[in-house]
């Protein structure tokens, strides 16, 4: 019952543990009503905690739950799977062509950001 907004949340909080909201809202390009019905949903059934930040408790930040992953991972693998099938009869090298295009599908000035959300280390729960 969920669609391409709750299935793109999901994917960036399972891929960036501790994610704020704020830069959710930057990834997305989506307003804050529209992420505050998407994300009401997947934390009433289960796929995301929100919790303070440690330092600002006014910040949230996002983590997915095992059934979030679990769901994420499905998602992920049929993605992933129609990408493998793609790529199939293409040189090895294709593989870091396919990520390159993919970058590159990004807007250009959107790119720095999400690169940075890639390297940067997951956080940690601050509560059981």
């Amino acid at each position: 019952g969920f669609g391409r907004a709750h299935h793109r949340v999901l994917h960036f909080v399972s891929r960036n543990p501790g994610l704020r909201v704020t830069d959710l809202l930057a990834i997305l390009k989506i307003t804050k009503q529209s992420l505050a019905r998407v994300l009401k949903q997947l934390v009433e059934e289960g796929y995301i905690l929100q919790e303070p930040g440690p330092q600002d408790r006014r910040e949230r930040l996002l983590f997915a739950t095992a059934e979030g992953e679990q769901l994420a991972a499905r998602l992920t693998d049929l993605q992933a799977r129609r990408i493998r099938r793609a790529l199939g009869d293409m040189p090895p090298e294709s593989h870091d062509i396919a990520r390159q295009f993919l970058y590159h599908m990004i807007d250009p000035d959107q790119r720095g950001d999400v690169a940075r959300l890639i390297d940067r280390p997951a956080q940690t729960r601050v509560s059981p």
